[in-house]
């Protein structure tokens, strides 16, 4: 894995799998949870999507919590004491959690920067996470959807991607993914060369798309649990 210098805040990502489309109610139930969490500075709840990257279709039984703490010991505490936690622990038909370096954070989410401050010096080897975020113009909603499925495709066929789930934090107008690559030359090839992906970019720059947007880069040192059965970063 990459090597990092550490700062005292960290990320988190959390991948649930209930049995039931009747975990919905959590969305709702863990918001005051996680509001009084100690130490948790940002987060947001996601649905998910059916594909790799943001879809339309939408997996009513999966749900995603992604996280800024204020030190490890604070993420320590909610996994240990929080009933959220207890509930993955004891309800969940499956679940993965990684913990994330900061290495690098470009926009802004609901008009915050959760990464303001120091961000972790790395030597740029070993695996890499990705947030990707927008809040798409409601004039554009046809014309990014469409777009949608060469991406999604170009990512299952991406060498050197280890995983990846489009997810929502509103329906339609505000989309993210998570990603997991197996080194930043692999984001890079994607990003860059992958035809399909390209063509998004310019049409995204060109037609003014996102209202607001964001590109985040972490280091994941530490995982746990399974993702579609398997640990993608094992």
């Amino acid at each position: 894995m990459m090597t990092a210098t550490r700062t005292s805040t960290i990320a988190s990502f959390h991948l649930v799998r209930y049995n039931s489309a009747r975990a919905m109610r959590h969305m709702a139930f863990d918001r005051p949870l996680l509001r009084s969490a100690g130490g948790l500075l940002f987060w947001r709840l996601l649905g998910t999507g059916r594909g790799r990257a943001m879809s339309l279709g939408a997996d009513l039984r999966r749900w995603a919590l992604f996280a800024f703490w204020r030190a490890e010991s604070d993420l320590e505490a909610f996994l240990r004491a929080s009933p959220v936690a207890a509930r993955w622990r004891t309800e969940a038909a499956e679940s993965w959690h990684v913990r994330l370096i900061p290495v690098s954070w470009h926009g802004s989410w609901s008009g915050r920067e959760p990464l303001a401050g120091p961000i972790a010096r790395h030597d740029g080897e070993g695996s890499v996470a990705v947030l990707t975020r927008a809040s798409i113009r409601p004039r554009r909603l046809v014309a990014f959807y469409r777009s949608v499925p060469p991406v999604d495709e170009l990512l299952r066929r991406q060498d050197g991607c280890l995983a990846s789930v489009g997810m929502g934090e509103w329906p339609l107008a505000r989309q993210a993914t998570f990603s997991l690559w197996r080194d930043r030359e692999a984001v890079r090839a994607f990003a860059y060369r992958g035809e399909a992906h390209r063509r998004v970019i310019e049409r995204v720059r060109a037609h003014d798309w996102y209202a607001e947007e964001l590109f985040a880069r972490f280091v994941p040192y530490r995982s746990e649990g399974a993702w579609d059965g398997v640990d993608p970063l094992r």
